[in-house]
């Protein structure tokens, strides 16, 4: 399980670097990889034993296809579908949750920070384009959904790491934003990309 995981901190060591050199070949070998890793982790932490764990890995296996689908940079209708990818993932996520038990009045409190977010992050992307408004703005409140799922089920079982992965799950998302909408640059994919994979090992673990 922990060499699962070192596996997918060195792929994203590699993904980095390859990104960097602007290496397309390296970028479509290492990231396939960092992505198999968090779900090689989960199976082996018995993901596959429990209702939890199953979904767990469901979100986990479209969390990876997600991650192939944004490998083209220059392919809206690719981009459109890493982020129904994505969107299906955090869905998955949410269910895990809510079969794993969530204290409701946490998951409702949660909720109506989520919406305040949302809201200041849509202000923050204005200029986005005319065809990508109403997926964004689904994917936002899917995002929201699972994170207020995850609140519910740390409280509920007084356990922080399930809102802890949800919450660093969603802020990844923020660095695609930006990358895609409002200025692009290497600088995103330094703190998004790390903060990416070690919130799907982190969620892979709670399967043990």
């Amino acid at each position: 399980m922990k060499l699962a995981a070192a596996v997918t901190m060195l792929a994203v060591a590699v993904l980095l670097v390859s990104e960097r050199r602007e290496s397309r070949a390296g970028v479509w070998i290492s990231k396939p990889l960092a992505s198999l890793g968090f779900i090689v982790t989960a199976w082996l932490a018995g993901a596959q034993h429990s209702a939890y764990g199953r979904w767990l890995l469901v979100a986990l296996v479209l969390c990876a296809v997600g991650d192939v689908l944004l490998i083209p940079q220059r392919s809206t209708r690719a981009f459109l579908l890493g982020v129904a990818g994505f969107a299906l993932a955090h869905g998955a996520y949410a269910r895990a949750f809510v079969v794993r038990g969530v204290a409701l009045p946490a998951s409702a409190a949660t909720a109506a920070l989520m919406a305040v977010v949302v809201l200041a992050t849509l202000r923050w992307l204005r200029d986005i384009p005319a065809d990508m408004r109403v997926p964004v703005r689904v994917y936002m409140a899917v995002i929201a959904i699972m994170v207020a799922a995850a609140a519910g089920t740390s409280a509920a079982r007084s356990d922080p790491r399930f809102v802890l992965g949800a919450a660093a799950f969603a802020i990844s998302d923020l660095s695609v934003a930006r990358e895609r909408f409002v200025r692009p640059g290497f600088v995103n994919l330094v703190w998004g990309l790390p903060l990416y994979y070690a919130a799907q090992l982190w969620l892979a673990f709670t399967a043990a």
